[in-house]
């Protein structure tokens, strides 16, 4: 299954083993409207779009996802401390200071540090952009809470704690009941996804706090490289994070993410061999949690646009996604909704419109392209008639019924089924969005439209930075 929900499909990806695609993008990459390849996806209707306020509540959603004992600058207050226990029986201290994914009340690891990766990649592509719009502090903040999690997790060699099991209640996380499970991965029972992704997301976290706390940053690259090494040297996929989380697309990405990340933060010989010798090249029409071509090949380009031509490759296949993806593109190939809208999969589709936002912002800022938001349309949940029933259990149960004695069964049929908004204000939660003809069904129930997730919330954040530079411009 992927996404947030219980969706179906195969990744849209090509191996290319042995060759370069003669590729027709390198074509549409020149033509006219090669500006617009950003506002397309995240343009909206209307000028009056406060995007520094959806970057600010994009980041408050991340903070409602939480878990462990909360800081006392804690910004919703209907969160409270959750999961304290946690950890204890795989004996680590102070275990639960994680994300809790979407609404399921679990940590899974491969999301939870895709999540992480790309807030980093957010803070360092669009560092000045946040710093402007005073949120970078609370980007360095969501990511620390997910990296702190990660040096516990990975304390013992050759093992990482990946997955917390969720609780079956529909009940607030500060009101869970009965053990909570703790999965790992190790050398008898290694999964390369996850080692690989959480090596990525320490490495490119590494970047981030560099200037600002060496020490912490140095811990970060140390421990990335420990777990790169783990994830290659044993490889086989972890299917404990099934069946909402089981990888399609298989170890290769991740290797290939983390060794890009890797080489970008420390510009190692050894990195460099592996990306030319070890990555096997893609054509690939999506980016996401478990796909992580399309990522790997926009980081590398900008090491080539800065004369690495070794990465040429990279640069060419970044061109093919972008051109799968461009609305007006004679090489579209990345079906969309009557109204415009990217759609891959139902149940957590907009993570695949945010993540096609966010390399696009990368990927234009490397090509030198300055565009400004133009009227086009809107599919997302934020403004006016938002949405008033996510999918989510914290957000869907009333504070003064928190503590109400109720079994699993009673739990749903209170809380879950209830046809009411939701009492608790889930802010800057990023849905699941539309169906494919552009339909919405605002129903607790109906998760494929209303599930949110962090990942979708962390690919939005690069491309809200980038584009309140242009609306402070404007």
């Amino acid at each position: 299954m992927r996404g947030g929900a219980m969706s179906k499909g195969e990744p849209l990806i090509t191996l290319q083993t042995n060759h370069i695609l003669n590729n027709p993008c390198l074509v549409c990459l020149n033509t006219a409207w090669l500006p617009l390849l950003l506002v397309y996806i995240v343009a909206v209707k209307g000028h009056d779009f406060n995007y520094r306020e959806a970057l600010s509540k994009s980041l408050i959603f991340l903070e409602a996802q939480r878990s462990g004992k909360l800081p006392p600058n804690n910004r919703l207050p209907w969160r409270g401390d959750s999961g304290l226990d946690d950890g204890k029986e795989a004996n680590v201290p102070f275990f639960p200071i994680l994300y809790l994914h979407a609404w399921r009340q679990c940590e899974v690891g491969l999301p939870m540090a895709f999540t992480v990766t790309t807030l980093a990649w957010s803070a360092i592509a669009f560092k000045s952009e946040l710093k402007s719009a005073d949120e970078m502090e609370n980007v360095r903040a969501a990511i620390r809470w997910g990296t702190d999690y990660f040096l516990k997790a990975a304390a013992k060699h050759d093992r990482l704690l990946v997955t917390l099991k969720r609780s079956s209640m529909w009940v607030r996380p500060e009101d869970m009941k009965g053990p909570r499970p703790v999965l790992q991965i190790n050398s008898d029972n290694p999964g390369t996804e996850i080692a690989g992704e959480t090596s990525a997301a320490m490495a490119a976290a590494s970047m981030v706090f560099r200037l600002i706390d060496a020490p912490y940053a140095r811990r970060l690259l140390n421990k990335a490289k420990l777990l790169f090494e783990f994830a290659d040297e044993h490889k086989k996929t972890f299917d404990g994070e099934c069946p909402f989380y089981c990888s399609f697309s298989g170890f290769h990405d991740e290797l290939s993410w983390a060794a890009a990340w890797l080489y970008t933060a420390t510009h190692s010989d050894k990195y460099f061999k592996y990306i030319k010798e070890e990555t096997v090249p893609a054509v690939v029409d999506e980016f996401n949690w478990d796909l992580k071509y399309a990522g790997v090949q926009v980081l590398l380009s900008k090491s080539f646009f800065e004369g690495t031509h070794e990465f040429h490759t990279f640069k060419e296949h970044a061109d093919s996604y972008i051109c799968a993806a461009l609305p007006e593109s004679p090489y579209r190939r990345i079906p969309m909704t009557p109204g415009g809208l990217i759609h891959l999969r139902d149940g957590a589709n907009l993570q695949y419109v945010t993540g096609a936002s966010f390399l696009f912002s990368i990927y234009g800022d490397g090509l030198h392209i300055r565009t400004k938001p133009r009227r086009k349309i809107i599919h997302g949940r934020f403004g006016k008639n938002p949405p008033t029933q996510a999918h989510h259990r914290g957000a869907s149960v009333p504070l003064s019924e928190a503590k109400t004695g109720v079994d699993c069964g009673m739990s749903f049929v209170r809380w879950f089924n209830k046809n009411a908004p939701n009492p608790n204000e889930l802010t800057g939660a990023i849905l699941g969005g539309p169906d494919k003809q552009d339909k919405f069904s605002d129903l607790r129930w109906t998760s494929v439209y209303t599930e949110p997730c962090t990942y979708v919330n962390s690919l939005a954040v690069g491309a809200l930075a980038k584009l309140t530079r242009h609306h402070n411009k404007s």
